[in-house]
């Protein structure tokens, strides 16, 4: 197997020069769409108990003041060099600079950020993502990077985790409006950079199959509305409003059972994240009208193999945004929330 090329301008990393961290270091429902049970959050007491939320809290109450000066932040706190920094979304970057299974952390703290990791990934999809963690990253933690803004138990938080075809997050809906505590990216480079057709032992390109299966039951006329010829910059995937223009054909030009397989495409989308997850994401899409206000995008100037099994697409509405970049190999930008007037930190 190809060694994964972590060097490439395509997924080049932003970092804290290493004396700077030494120095640093050393101080211190889609219920609307289909059927309801399916996206139905757990209400029993239990499910309560132990959620990536409360393990911030416990996580935050463990580190050390010198640990929190390099890891813990202010809810609005401003990077010079990339704005924002709590809502920052990247393809490859470090939120802070020890790594999570670096001697920086306590073995009581690896624990705790795992089991945050594991509570806002569904269980089914842990080893997937460990799988994709290994073939980019050299495995869970090596290169992941932690950061927790605000006070989690007094105030607004946020829980951010970054790194190679990463941005995660939980929040416990501290952030207004967004789905995920906001945007959010994943990747796999499976096999190398340049990946084959078929994306072989890929753990998302099923994400890509299922909306090509819309591909397939469409007529002459749709697919000459949905194919694009060209693939835009990958991290432009801040709102447009109502307005729009959206690429693509507009979901309001399919019939019934091909808006059906758009419903099993965006299953399929959010199926990795857990229940409060999922269900945000509906909330939001049902807000600024649901699927009938969204267009689908297939880019055709990048298809692998030219087999048309279109690596590149785009689920599109006023202020949705999930951008399947499938080539050379994938990178994923996601970006919901409930209002358009929420602005994009790339």
């Amino acid at each position: 197997m190809q060694k994964p090329n972590t060097h490439c301008l395509d997924c080049e990393a932003e970092n804290l020069p290493r004396r700077q961290f030494l120095r640093i270091a050393g101080a211190g429902t889609l219920a609307a769409l289909t059927a309801p049970k399916l996206l139905r959050a757990d209400p029993s007491p239990a499910a309560d108990a132990r959620t990536p939320e409360t393990l911030v809290k416990t996580l935050f109450d463990l580190l050390s003041d010198q640990q929190k000066q390099t890891v813990c932040f202010a809810w609005d706190h401003q990077d010079p060099q990339r704005g924002l920094l709590r809502t920052r979304v990247a393809n490859n970057w470090h939120v802070t600079p020890p790594s999570i299974d670096s001697q920086f952390f306590t073995d009581d703290q690896r624990d705790l950020i795992r089991a945050i990791f594991e509570g806002i990934i569904h269980p089914d999809w842990h080893a997937k993502i460990d799988k994709q963690l290994r073939d980019d990253a050299g495995g869970y933690g090596k290169e992941q990077n932690i950061a927790i803004f605000g006070e989690p138990g007094k105030d607004k938080f946020q829980f951010v985790m970054t790194g190679r075809h990463m941005t995660l997050r939980c929040d416990g809906d501290s952030a207004d409006h967004v789905a995920f505590g906001g945007p959010i990216f994943y990747g796999h480079a499976a096999e190398g950079f340049n990946e084959k057709p078929d994306h072989p032992g890929n753990v998302f390109w099923e994400q890509a199959l299922e909306a090509n299966k819309v591909y397939e039951m469409l007529d002459g006329r749709q697919r000459t509305l949905a194919e694009v010829a060209r693939t835009p910059r990958e991290q432009a995937v801040g709102f447009q409003g109502s307005e729009g223009p959206f690429p693509g054909i507009p979901l309001s030009e399919m019939t019934a059972d091909q808006k059906e397989q758009v419903q099993k495409t965006l299953l399929k989308l959010i199926e990795p994240y857990r229940q409060s997850d999922r269900d945000e994401v509906v909330a939001c899409l049902k807000k600024q009208g649901g699927l009938d206000a969204c267009s689908l995008a297939f880019y055709t100037d990048r298809d692998i193999g030219e087999d048309r099994v279109w690596d590149n697409w785009r689920l599109e509405g006023p202020s949705f945004v999930w951008y399947f970049r499938g080539a050379p190999h994938v990178h994923v930008w996601v970006n919901v929330a409930d209002s358009p007037s929420v602005k994009l930190n790339a």
